[in-house]
């Protein structure tokens, strides 16, 4: 058995994402047909708890959307047009205490984007540099989540009205227990969003309205933030 979780939005507001945590029989082994057992497994058990349909969003989907979906897949734009995967951008953006950030990352494939011996090697984790921005390491999902959910965006035509369509997400090789970020929150996310009447320029535009929302305060969290040279989506 084992234990994975499923992303709601919240259409109440704050925090918008509710995540129920499923046990599930899984099928071991890393080949595609083993996790898409493991997917229905979890899906069927989340089911018996009131919770369908459920999208999976990983290249592990049985899903043409689900697997679009995959930040090792999704594009994102810069306003100066360059072209790259979620990954790429958020792998690219981080900036150590002995290095980063390695924007050369936005130009390779997601796996080498990730798997970059740099990454490993270059100290702690201060923070996010991405189109000129500096972006702080708190909270901690919040820098993936944006560029997730502006990725979403960037393709709204193309995907709002299918992910309207779910009660849930989840992505099976996300563990809670070893990993921070997941795409499967970040579309929950987006969807919570856009139903609480969020999805507007200003949060895409203003980090620090975006903070503002995303932490459900007033005030601000506490960072040390570098001056912004070239918001994230504005016009250059």
């Amino acid at each position: 058995m084992a234990n994975r979780p499923i992303f709601t939005p919240d259409f109440n507001g704050f925090p918008y994402v509710d995540t129920i945590d499923i046990e599930f029989k899984w099928y071991p082994g890393f080949a595609k047909s083993q996790m898409q057992k493991s997917i229905l497994s979890l899906h069927e058990a989340a089911e018996k708890q009131g919770i369908a349909p459920i999208l999976e969003i990983s290249r592990k989907s049985t899903s043409r959307l689900g697997v679009s979906l995959s930040a090792f897949i999704l594009p994102l734009e810069t306003p100066n047009g360059q072209k790259m995967t979620v990954e790429c951008a958020y792998q690219g953006s981080k900036v150590f205490e002995d290095g980063g950030p390695y924007h050369d990352l936005y130009s390779v494939s997601s796996r080498a984007a990730k798997t970059d011996e740099r990454l490993q090697n270059s100290g702690k984790l201060i923070g996010f540099n991405f189109c000129g921005e500096d972006f702080p390491p708190e909270p901690k999902t919040a820098f993936y989540d944006r560029l997730y959910i502006t990725a979403l965006y960037q393709k709204k035509r193309d995907f709002m009205k299918e992910l309207e369509e779910f009660q849930g997400f989840s992505d099976i090789v996300f563990n809670p227990n070893r990993s921070l970020n997941c795409q499967a929150r970040a579309a929950a996310l987006y969807v919570s969003f856009f139903k609480n009447g969020l999805i507007e320029e200003q949060i895409f535009n203003d980090k620090e309205y975006y903070l503002t929302i995303l932490t459900g305060s007033e005030q601000l969290p506490s960072t040390e933030l570098i001056p912004v040279q070239l918001s994230l989506f504005e016009e250059a």
